[in-house]
């Protein structure tokens, strides 16, 4: 007999415990909430990570060695050439059309760094006419020459006596010039090469302008 009133009573509990566990929305952890708390570190890892922003690669001038001397290159060493009809400091180039397909334009898409032995006070940019904008030094808008076909090439200097290297204080080499042209008939020694003072169109198979 007592022990059917002991059951009753287990079972009347059970069924209160029952109610309340209902009443409270059927949560089993404190806080209200379905799911055990979680470490603050787990929740943090996950959280999704901003993505940072991909940046384009940068123009880089630098200094190289070559048998001129001390001169200007990008990254890679392609030699770098100013241009005497585009004057300097004037802001704005002269090359452009077929020049330009042989004298491509060291162009950036952003600020242009300065290598090693580099004056980064002179080194500027310039807008060019098809929008682009092309890395300038000391004054001097900056091409490679198309002829150059390996790293510290320089067979456009003194081409048509209007392309020179540049020296890593911005000034255009000229003395070697006769050293550059050597083996080089686009230069004005031969096959027809005028000085191409005079314009210079279509001399040295159209390298010189």
């Amino acid at each position: 007999m007592r022990r059917t009133r002991d059951l009753a009573r287990g079972a009347a509990l059970a069924a209160l415990l029952a109610i309340a566990l209902a009443a409270c929305g059927g949560n089993a952890y404190p806080g209200g909430k379905d799911q055990p708390p979680q470490p603050e570190n787990a929740q943090q890892s996950q959280q999704p990570n901003p993505t940072t922003p991909a940046q384009p690669d940068a123009a880089v001038v630098q200094v190289a060695n070559s048998d001129l001397g001390a001169i200007l290159s990008d990254a890679s060493g392609r030699t770098l050439y100013a241009f005497t009809k585009d004057g300097k400091g004037t802001g704005r180039s002269a090359c452009a059309g077929e020049c330009i397909a042989t004298w491509p334009a060291m162009t950036a898409s952003g600020t242009p760094l300065a290598g090693g032995g580099v004056d980064a006070a002179l080194l500027t940019t310039i807008q060019r006419n098809d929008g682009t904008t092309q890395v300038s030094y000391n004054g001097w808008p900056l091409y490679f020459f198309g002829g150059d076909v390996q790293p510290g090439q320089t067979q456009g200097q003194g081409m048509n006596g209007v392309w020179f290297v540049v020296s890593p204080q911005g000034k255009l080499v000229r003395g070697a010039a006769e050293a550059g042209s050597a083996g080089g008939a686009e230069t004005g020694s031969s096959g027809g090469a005028s000085s191409g003072s005079s314009g210079g169109n279509g001399s040295s198979g159209g390298y010189g302008y």
